[in-house]
């Protein structure tokens, strides 16, 4: 009996977590990919809320491990088969909420497929049937069923134009509103978004990403700051009489610096243009970081308008929006990278040390040191 109540009641924290992890999809994010001198690539992210759910760890996943598109949904409600196994290890910032499939927020597969969701707040839309002859697949299972499927962005994009359909199926009753952003080691970058007039897959993007409105809009909204450049402006005369500069930077006049998500993607746009390229891998991290740092949130600055649903283990919540983690990986290398707002330690966990585990690893997001610390039980 007391075994019973036992289980009943990791059942319920689990169901509880899981909330709070499709919650905490809600918030605003900002994604870039980048390349190395000696041609590695990077991705990186900013996970900007004001909380985070109890149980989200550094994720490890094995290859072929079984997995459902519709994960959480009784069998009863699921018309369409959703039962799959991975192709790919995978590495990444998630849990294990779900009893029949792992959640990530970002991260990068063995094959050095990278990305990750943002929240798509007011403009995504998904159908609410799957087309014919599909496999359903719910938003917060997408980066998922990708990451342990495809290995490259040509295969992401074949799988979402032919075999899957992202479908209105909620998870606990929620349906996060989220858009994705991946990029393989070509460097090659794509943005995902479903809206209401349907699926937007652009291809061969600029490698940069937030959060609403739609990328189409953000890559449009760069023509307003063309003139934004390395170089500063020189003398100027009017009606005779010399004005010198008595300050650098000028040429940067007019780069938004807010946090509203068009002013995060514009700086980050102009950031990955001018900015000085790593020369290796390690080069490349700590500079990507730095980079990231310049999109981040401080705490104080943003408060939270819409707190949301208090729930019961919202050790982290706060009133205001901050910049939670940051996370780093690297196509090449397979080296998974991520600091937190409480350890800006640059942490590290690679894939080729994890290739062995057989069942899913998790490593303790607001820990010292990266692989060699003690495993979350």
């Amino acid at each position: 009996m007391e075994k019973c109540r036992e289980n009943q009641l990791k059942k319920e924290e689990r169901k509880r977590n899981a909330r709070e992890f499709l919650l905490a999809s809600e918030g605003g994010c900002s994604a870039m990919s980048w390349e190395t001198e000696d041609g590695l690539v990077l991705w990186g992210r900013n996970f900007d809320f004001n909380r985070i759910a109890k149980g989200t760890n550094v994720l490890y996943v094995p290859a072929e491990i079984p997995y459902d598109t519709c994960g959480g949904v009784l069998p009863e409600e699921k018309t369409l088969p959703s039962k799959k196994r991975g192709k790919y290890a995978a590495i990444g910032i998630g849990g294990l909420f779900l009893s029949d499939t792992p959640l990530f927020y970002e991260g990068m597969n063995e094959e050095g497929l990278m990305g990750g969701q943002l929240y798509f707040r007011k403009f995504a839309a998904y159908p609410k049937n799957c087309q014919s002859g599909r496999i359903p697949v719910q938003p917060s299972v997408l980066l998922t069923h990708v990451l342990l499927q495809c290995k490259d962005t040509k295969e992401v994009e074949e799988e979402l134009k032919n075999r899957i359909s992202l479908v209105d199926l909620p998870i606990l009753g929620t349906v996060v509103q989220v858009h994705w952003m991946f990029t393989d080691r070509r460097g090659r970058s794509i943005v995902v978004e479903e809206r209401r007039d349907g699926l937007h897959v652009y291809p061969d993007t600029m490698g940069i990403m937030t959060n609403s409105p739609d990328y189409e809009w953000h890559r449009l909204n760069i023509l307003n700051y063309v003139q934004i450049r390395q170089e500063d402006y020189g003398i100027r005369e009017f009606d005779g009489e010399r004005v010198e500069p008595c300050f650098s930077g000028s040429g940067t006049l007019g780069l938004p610096g807010d946090f509203t998500s068009p002013s995060r993607f514009v700086r980050l746009a102009f950031l990955k243009k001018y900015g000085v390229k790593g020369k290796n891998e390690k080069d490349g991290v700590t500079r990507l970081f730095h980079m990231m740092h310049h999109a981040a949130f401080p705490p104080g600055l943003a408060v939270v308008g819409e707190p949301g649903e208090n729930m019961p283990y919202d050790e982290r919540m706060v009133p205001y929006d901050y910049t939670i983690y940051t996370s780093v990986m690297c196509a090449q290398s397979g080296r998974f990278y991520w600091t937190t707002f409480e350890n800006m330690n640059i942490r590290c966990a690679a894939l080729a040390d994890l290739k062995e585990r057989q069942e899913p690893v998790q490593l303790e997001l607001n820990g010292r040191d990266g692989y060699s610390q003690e495993r979350v039980r």
